[in-house]
């Protein structure tokens, strides 16, 4: 597990570069203060926009389909069929796979499963991992709108802001696995609020959301994102597929202004790391396998610094320095001085 920990954090261990000084800011290139750059932009929400609308989509289509008796999107997000295609929860698989170890079971699993098992870890690998988890997730969503009273309340200074040390969710991820092995149970499934919410959202809801909205109720009244970042395998799960997938969050130092209101709005503050003055390693990061791929941070971006790009393979393994070569999946508009 340390290994697989200094392989992840291996650009925070390099020699910081110098920060720039203040005439090359992208806002003192353009002949701006950096209140005028800052006030200037408008965040219209794009990126959340698009991943709420295809988060509802998604969902929507479980319930339609059970609803209607459709062959579109059956079953919940522990496992279903696409128009014919099995997709399995990779963490539920693991859990499968774990039990079948010492069950002698794993010889008689079924192609279903082992199509079901590699399709969705393929499909994750291209989007970026994590993904999963911002746009498609509905705890993740119910989870948002948590963090927003939470962070209200901080405001208010009714409650104080408390966290945990990330890798915890490494112990927790390792646990239920241990617990599965033990057992011979999905016991994970049994604590799993994405998977009770999705069937209660499908088949009408159950006992177990009292559990969930618990939960949520502790997110908003204790800890910030207490279950995304500190105990949710299946998150962690696609964290280690996120890690050498091809798609990120690309940073460009040379257009930062320092301001970090990116990693004040990042659903995973610590992946945006490198947005301190002073903090960056090299003139192109990307971000790691925690990152949600939310698209929060490129919506406030002013200097455009951030967008959706490609890592070249040679990022991913960590050989060598990544070129400013690399595109980005969509390009923004440059801002306009006003006269």
């Amino acid at each position: 597990m340390s290994f697989l920990y200094d392989f992840i954090t291996r650009d925070k261990k390099r020699k910081p570069l110098p920060p720039k000084d203040r005439s090359n800011l992208p806002f003192a290139r353009l002949g701006f203060s950096f209140k005028e750059w800052h006030d200037g932009h408008v965040n219209k929400h794009k990126w959340r926009n698009r991943r709420w609308a295809f988060l509802i989509f998604i969902n929507l289509l479980f319930i339609i389909s059970f609803a209607f008796d459709l062959s579109i999107l059956e079953g919940s997000l522990s496992g279903s069929r696409l128009i014919g295609i099995y997709l399995m929860d990779p963490f539920n698989s693991s859990q499968e796979l774990v039990i079948g170890s010492r069950t002698g079971y794993i010889a008689l699993l079924t192609t279903n499963f082992w199509i079901g098992f590699f399709v969705i870890m393929t499909f994750y690998w291209l989007l970026g991992g994590r993904a999963f988890c911002s746009w498609v997730c509905p705890y993740h969503f119910f989870a948002e709108m948590g963090e927003r009273v939470h962070n209200y309340i901080v405001k208010k200074k009714k409650i104080r802001e408390k966290t945990y040390d990330i890798t915890v969710k490494y112990v927790f991820w390792a646990g239920f696995l241990l617990l599965a092995f033990l057992t011979k149970e999905l016991v994970f499934e049994n604590l799993n609020p994405v998977g009770i919410l999705s069937r209660s959202l499908i088949y009408g809801p159950g006992l177990a959301l009292i559990w969930v909205v618990a939960l949520l109720l502790y997110e908003v009244f204790g800890i910030k994102r207490f279950w995304c970042r500190y105990v949710c395998p299946i998150g962690t799960t696609y964290s280690f597929i996120g890690d050498v997938s091809p798609v990120g969050v690309k940073f460009e130092l040379d257009k930062c202004g320092y301001c970090t209101d990116c990693q004040d709005v990042c659903l995973v503050p610590h992946e945006l790391w490198f947005v301190k003055k002073g903090a960056a390693t090299k003139e192109v990061h990307f971000t790691g396998g925690d990152c949600t791929k939310c698209g929060l941070c490129i919506d406030i971006c002013y200097g455009e610094a951030l967008s959706f790009g490609f890592k070249a393979p040679s990022y991913i393994l960590g050989s060598v320095e990544e070129k400013k070569e690399l595109h980005p999946l969509e390009v923004p508009d440059k801002p306009k001085k006003e006269k």
